[in-house]
């Protein structure tokens, strides 16, 4: 299970958007030009691609901002782009995630975009649109000065390489030196072969290729590749080295040893912007606090999300969410949310194309009766959500010497059910506000009911849900088993 899972979850669930992180570096616009191939050319020996779907999404620097953004930050961009047709539709994607441009510096040259021609799921050529020119010194001292100033009211930092211009070895220095004064940690995705570029910078995360042209140590020699790995971290004063090392997973460097986060097993489709996720992933985790090992797990976890994606797509918060809470894999107090927390799980969890489930009760001293009903009704979609009566609740509808059990115990109890997986108490008398906000795809009602007569069949029918009853089994329920061990005293 992921380290600090409580704490992730948390983020996750809307702790992000506390948290602001920078990103400067080589802004980019992808186009995907799709289409099936059955013929070659007549005119030349290439393939003619027969035009299925375009589309476009932001690439390099502006895909790590759109990752972090899908986690849910608030996310500042800095960078270069050109005022031309790119710009405008790279513009407007990043304005649609509420990413802050006041970074960006508008210059003479030309957008950056990459032109992807793809045939039957394979690539058959790029097109890239770039000038071979740098930027005006006058543009290259405005993004210095706004990224210095911009380093130190953030909480982290990500400086994205694509060696396109826009991280000069100077802007790398200052931006460094202004978010260590600040106490801000800055991560760094090379494309220089040179890491004193990045020196003072918290991690650098190469790839194994990347690590290889930094060491002179060939990618096969994994061994000594690391080695010399560890030597450059020691050389260039960073905390640690994130190595990305594709199907191996990710191995970081330190000076107290070393990590190692193998792949989680996924079908890969596309490894386009992979390297983005990790580190913008990484970023927000640390920014956030969380402890390296868990930020290092989060990122991996992500990068084996986006990479069974076609094209560069950046993680969503509810995917990590929908990855990091199946029945068996989570603990059953992480299964017990407010209201408000249960609103975003759920909403995560049906963009993830999950189906939602809702039945309740009080659930005092479970018996089997309870556990059949719970199996039954978690067949009828894919999360099931248990609306619980607080004590309160249970008394004034069972009596004052009810419940037996206490609240916080029977959530806990119910939460530890593979079949449930959340737990969420409601103080009314029926769930029907509970039902509303959540708004479940099934409604589940055990016992001798009808759909008319189950609380809150209107509103889950007029949103086009439906509603389930299922039997109960014949001679258990707390009553009965109160009365025995009355029954049982009296005659003790």
């Amino acid at each position: 299970m992921l380290p600090e899972i409580h704490k992730v979850l948390g983020l996750l669930e809307g702790g992000f958007a506390d948290i602001k992180v920078l990103v400067v570096g080589d802004l980019m616009l992808d186009r995907y030009i799709l289409g099936d191939v059955d013929r070659i050319s007549p005119e030349a020996p290439v393939p003619v691609l027969r035009h299925v779907q375009r589309y476009e999404t932001p690439g390099g620097a502006a895909n790590v901002a759109m990752n972090l953004a899908g986690l849910g930050c608030q996310t500042l961009l800095a960078g270069f782009w050109g005022n031309d047709a790119e710009q405008k539709e790279l513009a407007g994607f990043l304005e649609k995630a509420k990413i802050d441009t006041t970074g960006v510096v508008s210059t003479s040259l030309p957008t950056i975009s990459k032109t992807r021609i793809v045939g039957r799921q394979q690539q058959l050529l790029r097109l890239d649109i770039e000038s071979r020119e740098k930027p005006s010194e006058a543009d290259c001292g405005h993004l210095m000065e706004a990224a210095e100033q911009l380093a130190g009211k953030v909480h982290a930092v990500v400086l994205s390489d694509y060696a396109k211009g826009a991280l000069s070895t100077e802007l790398c220095e200052r931006v460094i030196r202004a978010a260590r004064r600040a106490g801000v940690p800055v991560l760094a995705d090379p494309k220089s072969p040179d890491f004193s570029k990045y020196s003072g910078s918290t991690t650098v995360c190469p790839n194994l290729g990347e690590l290889a042209v930094a060491t002179g140590v060939a990618v096969h020699e994994t061994e000594a590749l690391l080695a010399a790995g560890e030597a450059l971290r020691t050389e260039h004063d960073l905390r640690f080295l994130t190595v990305t090392m594709s199907e191996k997973g990710i191995r970081v460097l330190s000076e107290a040893g070393g990590y190692h986060s193998p792949t989680r097993a996924r079908e890969v489709y596309d490894v386009s912007g992979a390297g983005d996720t990790v580190i913008a992933t990484l970023a927000a985790g640390l920014a956030a606090g969380l402890k390296m090992e868990t930020a290092v797990e989060l990122a991996n976890l992500a990068a084996g999300i986006v990479v069974g994606k076609m094209g560069t797509v950046p993680i969503a918060g509810h995917e990590l969410v929908a990855a990091l809470t199946p029945a068996s894999g989570i603990s059953s107090g992480e299964k017990i949310l407010d209201r408000e927390r249960m609103a975003t799980r759920v909403a995560e969890w049906r963009a993830a194309g999950q189906t939602i489930v809702f039945t309740n009760g009080c659930f005092d001293l479970l018996h089997v009766g309870h556990v059949t009903l719970l199996e039954d009704c978690h067949k009828f979609g894919s999360k099931l959500v248990l609306g619980l009566n607080t004590d309160a609740s249970v008394s004034r509808l069972k009596g004052p010497t009810r419940p037996i059990v206490g609240e916080r115990e029977r959530s806990r109890v119910m939460a530890a059910l593979a079949a449930v997986d959340a737990v969420v108490l409601f103080d009314e008398d029926t769930p029907r506000e509970l039902i509303r906000e959540i708004m479940p795809d099934v409604l589940v009602k055990g016992g001798d009911y009808s759909v008319e007569t189950v609380v809150g069949h209107e509103d889950v029918i007029a949103a086009g849900g439906r509603v389930e009853i299922v039997p109960t089994v014949e001679g258990f329920s707390t009553t009965s088993i109160v009365q025995k061990l009355q029954s049982a005293e009296e005659t003790a």
